[in-house]
């Protein structure tokens, strides 16, 4: 029973420690250097000995992050879907999209290119799935233009790593406003 209590205080403390560092680079704007391990504990409310038990490296902690925002991003589909008309919650999940969006762009600087790879190769078909699945209700409810795929919009959407940090607030929702416009049947 012990077992258990500490094995449960751990996941909570190693969800803490990821909502924290999310916190962090949020704040941050995404600048993964700016992402200070101390003040990510302290925000946590554990040790950095339990931060580092946890996640050996930054680059851990960040990989760590971007899978939790993306699990966090996938699981609005349904939700959105239940309470929304399918081009509106299309939308909705795109305005949450730009918010993973600054966070993978920082964490795509900050880790090494074939670990981000990996990272992207074990985690990309479940985006692909989220989004599909938004492309297909919205093409069911004749909202949503035929012949348009999820690879189609991530194409699209791939512009917004080209927006400069200093304009992202401004461009960012522009630009998925767009992309929406171009999506309406």
């Amino acid at each position: 029973m012990a077992g258990r209590e500490r094995r449960s205080d751990a996941v909570a403390n190693r969800d803490r420690i990821v909502e924290a560092a999310r916190a962090e680079l949020s704040e941050s704007n995404g600048a993964t250097d700016d992402l200070k391990l101390h003040r990510v504990a302290k925000a946590a409310g554990v040790g950095q000995g339990t931060l580092y038990r946890h996640f050996p490296t930054r680059e851990h902690l960040l990989a760590e992050v971007y899978r939790a925002e993306l699990t966090q991003l996938v699981g609005t589909v349904t939700p959105l879907l239940a309470e929304h008309a399918p081009l509106d919650a299309l939308s909705r999940w795109l305005d949450r999209l730009v918010e993973y969006a600054r966070v993978k762009r920082g964490v795509m600087a900050a880790i090494e290119v074939a670990a981000w790879q990996d990272l992207y190769a074990s985690q990309h078909e479940r985006l692909d799935d989220a989004l599909e699945t938004l492309l297909e209700q919205g093409k069911a409810a004749g909202q949503i233009r035929d012949g348009v795929d999820a690879a189609d919009v991530i194409l699209l959407l791939g512009a917004l790593s080209r927006i400069p940090e200093a304009d992202w607030a401004e461009r960012a929702p522009r630009i998925v406003a767009v992309i929406v416009d171009g999506l309406r049947a």
